[in-house]
């Protein structure tokens, strides 16, 4: 294994494939922070060269944190096709893009997959442009079903995002009431609890789930507390369609959330015993680059493998949802608009070559040097690499979390923008309710008072 390049007539050492792997990552806030970024842009473009002519068994059997310390990298390497793998293990890193690139058909970018670890995907996407990111993740769509089905083809949704600075159901359902008349919903109606208890969930859910069935929209809902307060809920007999739950890449950051890859087995059979939805995709997972940095869990890693690793453990669970938040995080791991352009389209590869059925929250915080404009590309380059869905915010401004994301509005525009659809049975309820008409919005569009006529 050669862990040296020479770019003019300076040669570049690197301690490790882990080394490696950060300097490699274009420029991240937290891998600096951590003090493993490359020190100039020439150390950089020399770890590019280097990882390039890496094999795969190279950082097989060198992952970033060693198997017997480390519950993520067990899962990752424990559920590995090692028939795949070993078909493919001695292809360079350079030669896995390339094929990557090339492949016409989803089905074998899914099947090479199988046999990859989460580091090797994360090595493959640091060598891509922000050109090869959007193609290469285009060429995958991966849908999954819970009440019903997001990722067709031809389809984009969108997370119903009403939150409210104190809970307040009035509020909650107003804003609801919006989101759906612009034809935002059919992912999911997603609320953010102030308070995270079983008594405020169980309020906030019941009152979601009674006004989805009175007017009869197909989709399905979930309250974003901690996974054990939903599980409790929903052994109380409240109705729980989807169990949601941050994680990471590292097991000290999933310790530091209070959960365990054994919790989430339990936690997705409880579900699939005791969830009023159809399935069998009833996981909600939400991640983003910098969050073991924040926690300081990262052991060394660059933010970009990590999240790669988190998208390894993912997949275990067969979600129905897994999105990304990097610009929520913050400043210390990503903080500039470029830094997070750069940071959705890596998300949005790594997962979907993860087999999972990625969306994306191209957001920001007003302490980055981010602005709407980042914001707004970002939405329309994860759309056109074919994110399965966005969030929907009142106005783009989330008033409980204090964060800027796609608003009800900017999702119409991306639909319109790509003649992308609603899935087709939520656009048929938009018919029925005049707020949508061969693909478009109509005139009634915006007027949330059509719930109450």
């Amino acid at each position: 294994m050669n862990l040296r390049s020479k770019i003019g007539d300076k040669v570049f050492a690197f301690q490790s494939v882990r080394d490696v792997l950060a300097k490699a990552n274009n420029e991240k806030s937290g891998d600096a922070l951590a003090g493993i970024a490359a020190e100039s842009a020439t150390e950089r473009v020399a770890a590019k060269l280097c990882l390039a002519n890496l094999q795969l068994k190279d950082i097989y059997e060198n992952p970033v944190i060693p198997y017997d310390d480390d519950e993520v990298t067990r899962v990752i390497y424990d559920d590995l096709n090692t028939t795949i793998y070993e078909s493919i293990k001695n292809w360079t890193v350079a030669e896995l893009r390339e094929t990557i690139l090339k492949s016409r058909r989803q089905g074998d970018l899914l099947n090479i997959s199988r046999g990859l670890t989460s580091e090797m995907i994360a090595a493959a996407a640091k060598l891509m442009s922000t050109m090869d990111l959007v193609y290469a993740s285009k060429k995958i769509k991966v849908s999954a079903h819970c009440n019903t089905t997001i990722g067709l083809p031809g389809t984009l949704s969108f997370r119903c995002q009403p939150n409210h600075p104190t809970d307040s159901i009035e509020g909650i359902l107003a804003s609801l009431k919006e989101g759906l008349s612009f034809g935002s919903g059919d992912a999911c109606f997603g609320v953010n609890p102030v308070e995270d208890n079983v008594e405020g969930y169980s309020r906030v859910m019941r009152a979601i789930t009674d006004f989805r069935d009175l007017y009869e929209v197909p989709t399905q809902c979930v309250v974003l507390a901690h996974i054990t307060t939903q599980m409790q809920a929903m052994e109380k007999g409240v109705p729980v369609d989807l169990l949601f739950q941050s994680i990471a890449g590292s097991q000290t950051a999933n310790d530091a959330f209070g959960i365990s890859a054994a919790m989430l087995g339990e936690a997705r059979e409880l579900a699939l015993h005791k969830a009023p939805s159809t399935g069998p995709n009833v996981m909600y997972f939400e991640t983003g680059q910098g969050s073991e940095i924040s926690l300081d869990c990262h052991h060394g890693v660059d933010e970009m493998t990590l999240e790669a690793r988190t998208y390894g453990l993912a997949r275990r669970y067969a979600p129905f949802m897994l999105n990304n938040v990097s610009g929520f995080i913050g400043p210390e791991t990503i903080y500039t608009g470029k830094e997070v352009l750069r940071a959705d389209l890596e998300d949005l590869f790594m997962g979907k070559m993860h087999g999972l059925p990625m969306g994306i929250a191209p957001c920001y915080t007003n302490h980055m040097k981010a602005d709407q404009d980042d914001q707004e590309i970002g939405t329309m380059l994860c759309a056109m690499a074919g994110s399965n869905f966005f969030m929907g915010v009142p106005g783009g401004d989330d008033c409980m979390l204090n964060y800027q994301d796609t608003s009800y509005y900017d999702d119409a525009s991306a639909r319109e923008i790509l003649g992308l659809r609603p899935v087709p049975e939520f656009e048929a309820w938009l018919e029925k309710m005049g707020i949508m008409e061969d693909g478009c919005l109509t005139d009634a569009a915006g007027d949330a008072s059509i719930f109450d006529k």
